[in-house]
């Protein structure tokens, strides 16, 4: 079948403006197009054509939003059933969904589609007794209740104890500054939660974030900044500084511009030598890149490469599906041109990234296949490979994950089937208090089955040169959760615990004076 640019353009339903800066900037070779449609046909939707039902807005938000949907689709004889389930489920967290990812989604085939189970709530998700309880419930009331009660006491949206990440210093006038939108647990990467990326373009149903996008009354959230700068000319040992949020793609230029110029204009921050961007915006709306009023930002991220910083946009990918089309795929392509790195690092999510038979048991080939086609797109277009990680337990974990046996299975075959060049960076990764920990494998020791594991990044970073084990256990899902293979207590765990009281008391103490 023989296609132009032209046709695949106007088939997707590319803006003037995106199309024009695509032939321009040769985003959309025909030869890159081919190959990847060819290798990944069942993946790709490069050559689709269908109807496109959402074009009315851009942004579908919240209940009234998630209703709107449900008319729209009812119109075109679809109905996803379970409403007031996935209503609920919306109460307790949020729900945002963009119109290019809602037009992305195969609504032929919605039930088996990835990008129906990362945006939509799902049947199962929040624990069947409380949606009892709440269909059940006799007022508005009780069930207001119930959905503050849940929040509270089920949701974890600070898992790891995040709250002991804030770090904070004393200014000139002997004044304590606490940054309380920001994070700095390992040495070289300060995580900052700006005012601005509070939001995302659409919510993914896992997100371990969800304090931020909720809007809870702890969610970090860094107003001021100068002070980011002022603690980081203080901490010559970072070297990274990472945007995130929500989705720090949402950032606009001038923010951006304020927090990046300093970078390469201060000789005191001249030890930053990157600039990350934690976004799913490649996903959710990779049309944003594709425009004019975009180039702002691509040119901050020149300036910056020039002077030596590298720029990572760290994008979110769990699927060959999310990238296998051409705005994605010219958005990648625009932000390297413009000398931006770009990577990604994504969870394995069951139902989304891994996947079970009907006996509920993991599909291990099916779910290593995900993964090995996406590092292989990945490798087409230059995209690093970062990491993939376990859920976390927040949020509705137990919908999420699978036995840590099962996982490691799936990962094992990933890492084994990738060539050298194109596999993760790092084993999968599971995050806690006392770090990321990367589970290597297994091994028999006097006829016994372990795990080994390793910290990436710790509290302490010596400890990420010692491999240690723990008892095998074909069920546990949680790294935290497993014991020993010898003695009562890991190697790190008496010291973790003098890390995290140091670090409380140190804040508790200049608090008071």
């Amino acid at each position: 079948m023989k296609y132009t640019l032209k046709s695949i353009l106007e088939r997707h339903h590319l803006s003037d403006e995106a199309s024009s800066i695509i032939e321009k900037e040769n985003l959309l070779p025909l030869g890159l197009l081919n190959r990847l449609h060819s290798n990944y046909p069942k993946s790709s939707g490069i050559m689709e054509s269908s109807e496109r039902m959402f074009d009315t807005k851009d942004h579908y938000s919240g209940l009234k939003g998630f209703r709107e949907i449900i008319e729209v689709l009812n119109k075109h004889g679809i109905n996803i059933g379970f409403i007031q389930e996935r209503e609920l489920f919306i109460l307790v967290y949020r729900f945002l969904a963009t119109k290019f990812v809602l037009n992305a989604i195969n609504w032929q085939n919605f039930e088996n589609d990835s990008l129906f189970q990362l945006v939509f709530p799902q049947p199962g998700m929040i624990h069947p007794h409380t949606v009892q309880v709440y269909n059940e419930a006799k007022s508005e009331e009780a069930r207001q209740t119930l959905i503050k009660d849940y929040i509270r006491k089920n949701t974890n949206p600070h898992d790891g104890k995040q709250q002991l990440n804030k770090p904070w210093f004393e200014n000139e006038e002997g004044e304590l500054v606490i940054l309380e939108g920001s994070q700095h647990k390992y040495p070289q990467c300060q995580l900052i939660f700006d005012q601005t990326t509070q939001s995302c373009f659409s919510f993914c149903t896992y997100c371990f974030r969800h304090a931020q996008v909720r809007g809870d009354e702890d969610m970090f959230n860094q107003l001021d900044i100068k002070p980011v700068h002022d603690y980081l000319k203080k901490h010559k040992e970072v070297t990274d500084m990472l945007l995130t949020g929500g989705d720090a793609g949402y950032m606009p230029y001038e923010r951006l511009r304020d927090y990046a110029l300093p970078l390469i204009e201060d000789s005191e921050l001249i030890h930053i030598k990157s600039l990350r961007i934690g976004s799913r915006a490649l996903s959710y709306q990779p049309e944003m890149f594709l425009t004019k009023d975009y180039n702002r930002i691509l040119e901050l991220f020149k300036t910056l490469t020039d002077h030596g910083v590298q720029v990572v946009w760290m994008s979110h990918f769990s699927t060959p599906r999310e990238v296998l089309n051409p705005a994605t795929i010219a958005a990648i392509r625009r932000l390297r041109l413009y000398g931006a790195v770009v990577k990604s690092q994504s969870p394995m999510m069951n139902h989304i990234s891994l996947f079970t038979d009907d006996n509920d048991k993991v599909d291990i080939d099916r779910s290593a296949q995900n993964w090995i086609d996406l590092g292989n797109v990945f490798a087409m277009l230059s995209v690093g490979f970062h990491s993939i990680y376990c859920a976390r337990p927040t949020g509705e974990h137990h919908y999420f994950t699978v036995p840590l046996s099962e996982i490691n299975k799936v990962f094992s075959k990933v890492y084994r089937s990738l060539p050298s060049i194109n596999r993760p960076s790092r084993y999968i990764t599971m995050t806690s208090s006392a770090g990321k920990t990367s589970i290597l494998g297994t091994v028999e020791i006097n006829g016994q089955k372990a795990f080994a594991l390793k910290f990436n990044e710790s509290r302490n970073m010596k400890w990420m040169d010692q491999v240690f084990l723990t008892k095998y256990d074909e069920y546990e899902n949680t790294v935290e959760n497993l014991i020993p293979f010898e003695g009562e207590k890991h190697f790190y765990e008496d010291e973790l615990i003098q890390i995290e009281n140091d670090k409380l008391e140190a804040l508790l103490k200049r608090m008071k004076e």
